[in-house]
């Protein structure tokens, strides 16, 4: 039971600290110190393994925080970590297979000089999807951490 708390607790804090480090370190420096056209191929590059991460991460959550649920007191707090991770997972899966390939076909609007304005909107528009979705697979995984806590609490 310890081995697979632990390897439950590592693939929270993977996800989530993946997500956190993109967000507010390397995007910020890659788009502050490169032009945007070579911003976006260094984070094109990124995106398949921070959506791995998000994968591999979501699934090993997914999976012990259902038997965390159905095998340990107390379920409530267990079954919300699972709640939250089966749809952070699912907006996770979204984003990478469905948001991401349509943002990169629409990558290079942002470097044109005129570029067509309803590729940029539709740009912009999938852009902005794709950072609400990544906000709120943060908030998700935040609630599973925080759920676990209280279902840990007890034994602590």
């Amino acid at each position: 039971m310890a081995i697979a708390l632990f390897i439950y607790l590592l693939a929270l804090v993977c996800w989530l600290g993946g997500m956190i480090f993109f967000s507010i370190f390397v995007a910020p420096v890659v788009f502050g110190s490169l032009p945007i056209s070579e911003a976006g191929k260094v984070v094109a590059g990124i995106f398949p393994r921070y959506y791995i991460l998000g994968y591999v991460a979501g699934i090993i959550g997914v999976i012990l925080s259902i038997y965390f649920a159905l095998s340990r007191a107390p379920r409530l707090w267990w079954g919300l970590a699972a709640l939250a991770l089966v749809i952070a997972l699912g907006l996770t899966l979204y984003a990478g297979a469905m948001v991401r390939p349509k943002v990169d076909q629409l990558r290079t609007v942002a470097e044109e000089t005129n570029p067509d304005p309803g590729r940029k909107a539709e740009f912009q528009r999938l852009h902005r999807l794709s950072v609400a979705i990544n906000g709120a697979v943060m908030v998700l995984d935040l609630l599973a951490l925080l759920s676990t806590a209280a279902a840990l609490a007890p034994h602590v």
